[in-house]
């Protein structure tokens, strides 16, 4: 059993570090490569494309695996899984066609509304099969997981990443004019063949039949419908600044806040790439009543997480004019201030993050959905606040005060609700430095002897 865990956490860990990775790599390096290709101007709008269609897809997409992986790694019935996964779909499926019926009635108000005139609302109607796509991709990456496989989801991710990085290098190289029009065609192709291959990845998981019944559509929407709203609240809480700066101030100040998010999701990869890999052994620990396990995991996880954040976070605080400078051009040069502020938050971050996951994996999605819900209304109206006294950089003043606020809410809840020890995951952390520091040692020993 031993043996079994620790190849899986290797295995696991391997293909999810490196999807989370190509999918932040070739993110920032088309972000970096399009801050060079368009005006400020347009990355403003093109930023705000992608928090719009980002939160609906990592929305949609939490609700789809979360309960599919939960109910199928827990069940050993095979026609009981075809239902659930058939049930699944279904939910998908319904939630992306009104998701394309939104966007074929409001697209072009949603582009008035954030003052970016009529390209906007262009941009989301050529999405729209992109987001047809996505139903088939998100359904194959769950059963990929739920069968504890991480290839397809990193095969099918690094495809679209890949694919859209060589469209950006191709018209860079050739000199041809990028529209954003153009680049949202693109994502919906990316979209489709990066399907294709995770589809290939899952075909022997897939069984080929569907069995869609009343009983797993409620169970799973009873379950995963507070998922799903929690999704909302916090990818919306995660891209507040942006969307608050785009409506408030102007939609080209929207870059600048891109540039600091981009960087920060940097410190994040890793973070990502531990909820993908602790929410199965999480959901087996609870349906096993393994208590002080589920408490053991998250405060280990959490603890080799800020050993990895806590490092590169001060980095880039001490310097963060030339890492913005650097990455996007000295025409970036004023996001510096809000890049500091975002590695303050991002130190803080990977505990509220695993801890909502963590919370979900256990069967408590109506108490993430509250609490997520307060952290956000409690981050509008101090954003707001901060706006109004303090202008362009407001936004990134009042995100920094709503994180370290919403880092006690959740430690409180976490204390409650598996007795997390604030003292025992710093020395976890600590004991994670002591373990590097053997292995560096260690090297550098034989290194010498030979």
């Amino acid at each position: 059993m031993k043996k079994y865990l620790s190849s899986y956490w290797i295995r696991s860990a391997f293909f999810t570090f490196f999807q989370r990775f190509s999918l932040t790599f070739f993110g920032f390096i088309n972000f970096v490569l399009l801050t060079r290709k368009l005006t400020i101007g347009q990355m403003g709008t093109w930023a705000l494309f992608l928090t719009i269609t980002g939160i609906f897809e990592s929305t949609k997409s939490a609700l789809l695996k979360n309960a599919h992986i939960k109910y199928v790694s827990s069940s050993e019935d095979p026609e009981e899984q075809t239902e659930v996964a058939s049930s699944s779909f279904l939910i998908n499926a319904s939630i992306s066609i009104v998701f394309v019926i939104l966007i074929i009635l409001f697209a072009d108000w949603l582009g008035r509304w954030f003052h970016t005139g009529k390209e906007l609302g262009i941009m989301m109607k050529w999405y729209i099969p992109g987001i047809l796509c996505m139903v088939f991709f998100a359904h194959f990456e769950a059963v990929q997981q739920s069968n504890l496989d991480f290839k397809g989801g990193f095969a099918g991710y690094f495809v679209r990443q890949i694919l859209f990085f060589f469209v950006i290098v191709g018209y860079k190289l050739l000199k041809w004019p990028l529209t954003l029009t153009q680049l949202s065609m693109y994502q919906s192709l990316t979209i489709g063949l990066g399907t294709i291959v995770l589809f290939l990845f899952s075909r022997k998981y897939l069984l080929f039949r569907f069995r869609a019944s009343r009983k797993w559509v409620k169970r799973i929407f009873h379950y995963g419908g507070y998922i799903f709203g929690s999704g909302i609240v916090a990818n919306i809480g995660l891209n507040l600044d942006q969307l608050m700066i785009g409506k408030f101030i102007m939609p080209s100040s929207v870059a600048y806040y891109n540039v600091a998010s981009r960087i920060n999701l940097l410190v994040d990869i890793i973070s990502y790439a531990a909820s993908e890999i602790l929410f199965p052994k999480a959901s087996r620990a609870s349906a096993q009543e393994e208590k002080g396990r589920i408490k053991y995991l998250y405060e280990r996880m959490v603890a080799v997480l800020l050993a990895f954040t806590i490092p590169t976070a001060l980095v880039i605080i001490i310097l963060p004019r030339l890492v913005t400078v650097v990455i996007a051009g000295p025409m970036y040069v004023a996001a510096a201030p809000i890049l500091q502020m975002y590695m303050i938050t991002g130190i803080f971050r990977p505990a509220q993050n695993q801890a909502a996951n963590l919370l979900n994996s256990i069967g408590k999605p109506r108490l993430v959905f509250f609490a997520n819900s307060f952290t956000l209304g409690l981050a509008l109206l101090i954003n707001y606040a901060c706006l109004v006294r303090f202008g362009f950089y407001g936004a990134a003043i009042g995100t920094l005060i709503a994180t370290l606020t919403g880092f006690i809410f959740w430690y409180v809840i976490m204390r409650r609700e598996i007795g997390l020890e604030l003292g025992k995951m710093l020395g976890y952390t600590l004991d994670t430095y002591r373990t590097i520091g053997r292995r560096i040692a260690d090297a550098i020993k034989k290194a010498s002897v030979s």
